[in-house]
């Protein structure tokens, strides 16, 4: 993109919307300034969306979750904190929201979601909700052609819905820029044949792309015509239709691509459920896919009998959820057809063992996409999931027969790190809290990163720490993804800024901030009883140099 862009752009904070312009373009950040987002929801996930759509510059961002504030939301919900228990966790969010971009309007909404509610919004995005809200929410949805969104997190397990209606325009599908090449020669003939320069590649130009011309002599009837249809040849020349009545072609000029916008059809949530489209590369990965899917409906009619999820790492609870996704009506194939394959029953098991848990990486991981695809919707640049995306950590638990969690050691301490001590257990908590870190790096990465770790504990116990090391500075083009810095911080080093913003995460975690560069001028600094007191290194840097 062009400077012109960026100086179009000034009503949109130049500075501070620099980087995202620079893939999303004018127009599409005008509609992403433009745009009304309900997001219901304010555990660990919906924090992690709300903070990346308000960063991201969305018109407004209306909150809805009355439920009071508990102990396991604070392993993953960074808006709150000890003081906010039995608040409501959408009002306790509003204002931290807030002061992440005053350009941002953030609304809580206290009552039912109604049809009257959602005919204000664009895109609405639901999570940790039960099945029944997301079936009655999304069905007036796709009725009302609202973009909708459920998201989901059950301990290592991640699940990511889209539905933007059947008749969803992308005008941008994809993210590459429109290819252009340099032209040797171009003959008059129906078809006409247009060869590139030797340095140009035809093998990037596909069967059906729609080229337009410029800057060619002799041949000048093609500068600025109508896009023309391709026709890629094995030689690698292409046909462009009739120019036998042009004028012969001389020298010089260009082909570029016309980029074309596509129709997306998705179909709505109650016909997905049995009919799931998922985001998988080959079989395998779709079967586990699938099989994830029928955990997670096997996990809402254990909740919706039960009033809870399964106990943390009870097997009685577990056994309950694998024979309650036996008896689910078996799935289809996207045309409805039987599907013949064989539950994993094991992977049922496990997600049931550990679904009581919320940990602050997957909310961050599934977060961030479904942050994306709001934008997608709203902006209508790149190609939305179709429909369903399963995310999976299961391998961060115990393998190789190590002996798993036991309920005793994942119950509840009425502790911030609840959530996660029903996943890996007390014991591995206590680990943690005694590391010693170094994070090189306060940037984008390096501030998501100790977000996480105050989350996690890591470093929170009274032997460890974390050391984070930043030379440089904050700029106002920061604010835009540096999550723990604000306007009233530019200027200042980064790594001071980082460290007290990520005490007030979290008060027991002992952060350490160094502005020195790490290179061979400070090794009187980093030196080996240093690296010696080091349980671990995070790299967060943003160049091949350092």
């Amino acid at each position: 993109m062009g400077m012109g862009v960026l100086e179009t752009a000034k009503l949109l904070d130049e500075q501070l919307y620099s980087r995202q312009l620079y893939v999303l373009d004018l127009p599409a950040m005008q509609r992403i300034q433009g745009a009304k987002v309900l997001l219901s929801g304010l555990q660990g996930l919906g924090a992690e969306v709300a903070k990346n759509l308000v960063l991201m510059g969305v018109g407004s961002l209306t909150l809805h979750d009355p439920h009071p504030t508990c102990w396991s939301d604070l392993a993953a919900q960074f808006f709150l904190s000890e003081k906010d228990l039995k608040k409501s966790r959408a009002e306790a969010s509003q204002e931290p929201l807030a002061k992440l971009n005053g350009a941002v309007q953030v609304c809580v909404h206290t009552g039912y979601i109604t049809e009257e509610l959602l005919l204000d919004f664009q895109v609405v995005v639901l999570t940790a909700s039960k099945l029944e809200e997301q079936l009655e929410v999304g069905a007036l949805c796709h009725k009302l052609k609202i973009c909708f969104l459920v998201a989901d997190t059950r301990g290592l397990v991640g699940q990511l819905f889209c539905d933007f209606g059947e008749d969803f325009t992308v005008q941008d599908p994809t993210e590459a820029e429109p290819l252009t090449a340099a032209i040797q020669h171009i003959s008059q003939g129906s078809p006409g044949i247009l060869t590139l320069r030797k340095e140009a590649d035809a093998r990037y130009f596909r069967d059906g792309d729609l080229v337009t011309f410029s800057g060619i002599e002799g041949m000048v009837e093609l500068n600025g015509c109508e896009p023309r249809p391709i026709h890629v040849q094995e030689d690698g020349t292409l046909e462009i239709g009739n120019t036998a009545i042009f004028s012969p072609y001389l020298h010089g000029g260009a082909v570029t691509e016309v980029k074309r916008s596509k129709t997306v059809s998705h179909k709505p949530l109650d016909v997905a459920l049995l009919q799931p489209r998922v985001v998988a590369q080959g079989s395998e990965e779709a079967h586990r896919a699938r099989c994830l899917h029928q955990a997670f409906r096997a996990l809402h009619e254990f909740q919706s009998l039960n009033g809870r999820l399964p106990q943390p790492w009870d097997p009685a609870d577990a056994e309950k959820v694998v024979g309650l996704a036996r008896s689910l009506e078996p799935l289809k194939g996207t045309e409805g057809e039987p599907l013949e394959e064989l539950l994993d029953e094991a992977l049922v098991q496990i997600v049931a063992l550990s679904s009581a848990g919320g940990l602050s990486p997957m909310a961050a991981m599934l977060g961030a996409v479904a942050a994306q695809e709001v934008l997608k919707a709203i902006s209508r640049k790149f190609m939305p999931l179709d429909q369903w995306l399963y995310f999976d950590a299961l391998d961060c638990l115990p393998e190789d027969g190590e002996p798993l969690p036991i309920p005793e050691d994942c119950a509840p301490r009425c502790c911030r790190y609840d959530g996660q001590i029903a996943v890996f257990g007390a014991g591995f908590q206590e680990k943690l809290s005694r590391q010693h870190y170094l994070l090189v790096g306060a940037g984008a990465i390096g501030c998501e990163l100790l977000k996480g770790f105050a989350l996690m504990g890591l470093g929170a116990g009274d032997s460890g720490g974390v050391t984070v090391a930043d030379m440089d500075h904050i700029e106002r083009s920061n604010l835009s993804r540096q999550f723990l810095f604000r306007t009233q911080d530019i200027g200042r080093p980064k790594a001071e800024v980082a460290a007290e913003a990520t005490r007030r995460l979290n008060s027991h975690l002992q952060v350490t901030p160094l502005t020195h560069p790490l290179d061979p001028t400070t090794e009187h600094i980093y030196e080996d009883n240093f690296f010696s007191n080091v349980d671990g290194v995070a790299a967060a840097l943003d160049s091949f140099q350092a």
